[in-house]
């Protein structure tokens, strides 16, 4: 026997997943992660038994329910699953699963249409961090419906789709204690071998910084790269991904993180000059394999580092004039670009991050689980 669970599998950015009513599961925390382990598939590099696509991008979760507080339409709480892992992690924010939450609820009936535009605002429960995410309702026979079809482009996503516009209203310290965690925006650490390592002791320049994503971000080139490597190159070099992963757990103490061994964050990011006409280009860690594109909280957060004065990415990066800037990171695929807008009297504060991406419901139906692992988890 197995159990039904209402699901929509839908596309969010560059990130896909099954969404689900948190109704819909079970209440008690450990009890619903067990089966989201068994929906995915998870443990297994393939995911063979499950929804999961083998790859952490396509290893996410969405949880909806209508807004508990003030103010606030829907509470999404995104939980991030791995392959080859029984961990389902719910600490950090998800920027691209983020931008299915609005049509998941219009299409499951948790909100109505306002017009030929819908606006609401979105809780992200991990972090609580707000954000106001508006999409295309047109009309239709069949009344006002959420489009998914339109103009708009992202890089990692193939034709184009309907535009979905994110507001984040406070996204500084989204998991860190503020936006820069370690009191610097420019730190020189000493990353010292565990024993067996295969390789030497070095000191290299980063700056951590939580702008809606813990990010280490440092200069490619001090890792003896030329930051232009395919993601499948660098995730084929273990030596660089040992050094990076050592770096990863010295500043995750010093951001205040204590022991992320077994944590998705922070993310390891080598930046580099520019080359395709943006203003910085990137290779992101997630946290143990190169990124095929940047997370959207990830953009948000290597665009804020770039415009900070005495930052490692400020060095690199070719910036706009004015108090609001458009910055265009690139990254594997492609680019992505975020608005962001400074304090007139604080250049070195962001007042505010916007960016565009889109979504697109995929497949509609039930999730099925044994009924063994159900009734554990009941």
């Amino acid at each position: 026997m197995q159990k039904p669970i209402p699901a929509l599998f839908m596309r969010g950015g560059t990130s896909r997943g099954p969404f689900f009513l948190e109704s819909d599961l079970p209440s008690d925390p450990a009890a619903r992660d067990r089966v989201l382990l068994s929906v995915m598939g998870s443990p297994d590099r393939r995911q063979i038994d499950g929804l999961g696509g083998a790859h952490p991008l396509t290893s996410k979760v969405g949880i909806v329910r209508p807004g508990t507080v003030p103010g606030v339409d829907l509470e999404f709480l995104f939980a991030q699953l791995q392959p080859d892992r029984d961990t389902v992690d719910t600490t950090a924010n998800c920027g691209n699963m983020l931008a299915a939450v609005v049509p998941f609820a219009l299409e499951r009936g948790l909100i109505q249409a306002q017009g030929d535009e819908t606006t609401a605002r979105v809780l992200t429960r991990n972090t609580g961090m707000q954000c106001d995410i508006t999409v295309l309702t047109p009309m239709t026979p069949e009344g006002r419906r959420v489009s998914y079809e339109g103009d708009a482009r992202i890089d990692g996503v193939p034709g184009r789709s309907a535009p979905i516009t994110i507001n984040f209203l406070d996204t500084a310290g989204s998991v860190c204690a503020g936006l820069l965690p370690t009191g610097q925006v420019r730190d020189r650490v000493r990353v010292e071998p565990p024993a067996g390592a295969g390789f030497d002791a070095f000191e290299i320049e980063v700056t951590c910084i939580d702008n809606g994503m813990p990010l280490v971000l440092f200069r490619a080139g001090d890792m003896g790269c030329t930051g232009r490597e395919t993601p499948a190159e660098l995730n084929a070099d273990e030596a660089l991904k040992a050094r990076i992963e050592a770096l990863r757990l010295l500043t995750g103490k010093l951001m205040g993180l204590g022991d992320v061994s077994a944590r998705n964050y922070p993310k390891m990011t080598l930046v580099s000059e520019p080359s395709e006409g943006g203003a910085i280009s990137t290779r992101c860690f997630i946290p143990h394999v190169c990124h095929e594109a940047i997370g959207v909280l990830a953009a948000v957060t290597v665009g804020t580092a770039c415009v900070l004065e005495g930052s490692v990415p400020h060095d690199l990066a070719r910036l706009p004039a004015g108090a609001v800037k458009t910055v265009s990171i690139e990254h594997p695929s492609g680019e992505f670009t975020v608005e962001l807008a400074l304090d007139p009297q604080d250049p070195q504060k962001v007042e505010r991050a916007a960016l565009l991406r889109t979504a697109r419901l995929i497949m509609r139906g039930e999730a099925m689980v044994p009924a063994s692992v159900w009734s554990q988890a009941r």
